[in-house]
C-alpha cells in the first residue's frame, strides 16, 4: 500500500507557501545510506531539491544512516536512546491565534518532521544546513501546556494530569523560562542536523506562533565508548541506571497513558516534565570522591552501589559497616529516588546536558535539561521530587532554574498529524 501523505495545510495568513515540484528529493537517496553505491543524478534530478551529488555518493555512516520512524503508536523521542545533541523549545500562540490557528501549525510540524526524520529537505525554503547528512536519528517530539486549552477554546479537554506542578524547596524558577503553550524536543546525533529541525520547525510557526523560550544540550555521541554504557553527567556521575526498560512487564504503564485512559485524545500519550537544573559544579568539585560517592550512594568509576557489585547490583538499603553506619547513607541520592522507596514511583529519564557560558565571577552556567517521562505525573514526578525536597544530600549542589510541563500525545497514523484527535476530535 502506497504511503499516504498528510492532510493539506489550511491556507491561511500563518501558513508557509506551497512546496515547488521535486522537492521531496531525499538526502540518503542522493547520499546513498548502507548498501547503496555509485548513485548517479540525470540532469532532470539535478534541477531540484538536494539534487547537486557526486556521481558516485560514499555510503553514509553508521551514525548517519540511523532512522526514526515519525508514525506510530507513540511519539519519537520518548523511549529511543539518548542523542548526542538536542533543543527543546516552547511556543506561545500569537494573540488572536486560537484552534484553527493551532491545528494548521500542528499539520505544518507533523510534515516537516516526517520528511526531516526521513532525511529529506523541508517542503519549502530548506536551509541546506544538513544538506551533506543522513536522517542521524533524528527525533521530533509534540506536547501542548495548561495554557494551551483556554487559548483554544479547549478546556474541557485538558486532562487533570496537566494541573500546574507544586512548589518546591529547591526552586528558583524564571518564569519566562518556564511552561508554554506549546513544546518541542528535538534530539539527533548530528549537531547540524538537530540545529537544521529547529530552525525548520521556527519557520513553520509563521505567524501562528513565537518563541517563548529555547534551550541547548547534548550527551555523549553514540561510538565515543568501546561499548554502550549508561550516560554521564557533568558532575562525572553516572546517570540513569535504575530507569525502567522497554522490555519490562510494567514499562507501559509507568510511562504511557493507556488507550482506555481519559482523556480520549491523550491514548498512547505521555506526560513531560521538562526542567532546567544547574549544577553548582564548583562546589561538587571540592568534594573528595568518598563525599561524591555518599551524596550519590555508587561508586563513580561505575556506577556500582556502595554496597558493592556492578552498576545493575541491587543495592542493600540496610548493609551497614563495622561501625554499624549504613554504607548508603539515609539521604543519599540513589536511596531516596528508589521506586520501592517511593510507592513504586517511577519516571523514564531522557535528559540533555547544557553549557551556556561562564559567569562574569568564572561560574560555569551549566548542569542538566531534565526531561522525563511519565503516565501521570501526579503519581510520578511529584511524590519523587517531594521526598527529594524533604532531605536529598544531591540537594546542596543543584538549582532548579526552570519547569514545565506538558501533555504530549500518542502518535501520528499515516495521513495524521500530532494532536488531531484533540483539535478535530
Amino acid at each position: 500500500m502506497a504511503e499516504q501523505s498528510l492532510p493539506p495545510v489550511d491556507e491561511d495568513a500563518s501558513s508557509p507557501e506551497r512546496p515547488t515540484a521535486g522537492q521531496g528529493i531525499s538526502r540518503r537517496a542522493l547520499l546513498g545510506t548502507a548498501g547503496a553505491t555509485g548513485l548517479v543524478l540525470g540532469a532532470a534530478g539535478g534541477a531540484a531539491g538536494y539534487a547537486a551529488a557526486p556521481a558516485a555518493a560514499t555510503p553514509l555512516a553508521s551514525v548517519g544512516s540511523r532512522e526514526v520512524m515519525f508514525h506510530g503508536k507513540h511519539q519519537p523521542g520518548i523511549t529511543d536512546g539518548l542523542q548526542a545533541r538536542g533543543h527543546l523549545v516552547a511556543f506561545d500562540l500569537a494573540a488572536g491565534a486560537g484552534r484553527k490557528e493551532a491545528a494548521a501549525l500542528l499539520r505544518r510540524w507533523s510534515r516537516t518532521a516526517q520528511r526531516l526524520m526521513a532525511g529529506e529537505a523541508s517542503a519549502t525554503g530548506d536551509t541546506d544546513v544538513a544538506r551533506d547528512a543522513g536522517p542521524s536519528a533524528l527525533t521530533l517530539t509534540f506536547g501542548f501546556g495548561h495554557s494551551f486549552f483556554a487559548r483554544t477554546g479547549l478546556e474541557k479537554q485538558r486532562p487533570v494530569a496537566l494541573d500546574p506542578l507544586p512548589d518546591f524547596s529547591s526552586d528558583q524558577l524564571d518564569k519566562a523560562r518556564s511552561n508554554g503553550d506549546l513544546w518541542v524536543q528535538i534530539g539527533a546525533d548530528d549537531a547540524l542536523v538537530a540545529f537544521h529541525a529547529l530552525r525548520a520547525i521556527q519557520k513553520d510557526a509563521g505567524s501562528a506562533a513565537r518563541v517563548r523560550w529555547q534551550m541547548n544540550g547534548f550527551n555523549r555521541t553514540p561510538g565515543a565508548t568501546a561499548h554502550p554504557m549508561t550516560a554521564r553527567n557533568l558532575m562525572g556521575q553516572v546517570d540513569g541506571t535504575r530507569n525502567p526498560k522497554p522490555g519490562e512487564p510494567d514499562f507501559d504503564q509507568r510511562v504511557f497513558v493507556p488507550e482506555s485512559g481519559t482523556p480520549a485524545w491523550m491514548a498512547n500519550g505521555s506526560y513531560a516534565v521538562v526542567r532546567r537544573i544547574r549544577m553548582l559544579l564548583d562546589d561538587w568539585e571540592k568534594l573528595s570522591l568518598r563525599a561524591q560517592e555518599a551524596v550519590i550512594g555508587r561508586r563513580k568509576a561505575n556506577g556500582a552501589p556502595l554496597t558493592g557489585g556492578t552498576e545493575t547490583t541491587p543495592m542493600d538499603l540496610e548493609k551497614t559497616d563495622a561501625e554499624g553506619t549504613l554504607v548508603v547513607p539515609v539521604n543519599a541520592h540513589a536511596r531516596i529516588t528508589r521506586p520501592d522507596q517511593n510507592g513504586g514511583a517511577a519516571i523514564l529519564r531522557r535528559p540533555f546536558s547544557y553549557h551556556d557560558g561562564i559567569d562574569a565571577d568564572g561560574t560555569p552556567d551549566a548542569g542538566l535539561l531534565f526531561v522525563c517521562w511519565q503516565a501521570d505525573p501526579l503519581r510520578g514526578f511529584v511524590p519523587l521530587q517531594r521526598k527529594l525536597d524533604r532531605g536529598d544530600a544531591l540537594s546542596a549542589y543543584v538549582r532548579h532554574e526552570s519547569s514545565g510541563l506538558f501533555a504530549v500525545p500518542g502518535g501520528a497514523a499515516r495521513g495524521e498529524y500530532v494532536g488531531q484527535a484533540l483539535l478535530e476530535g
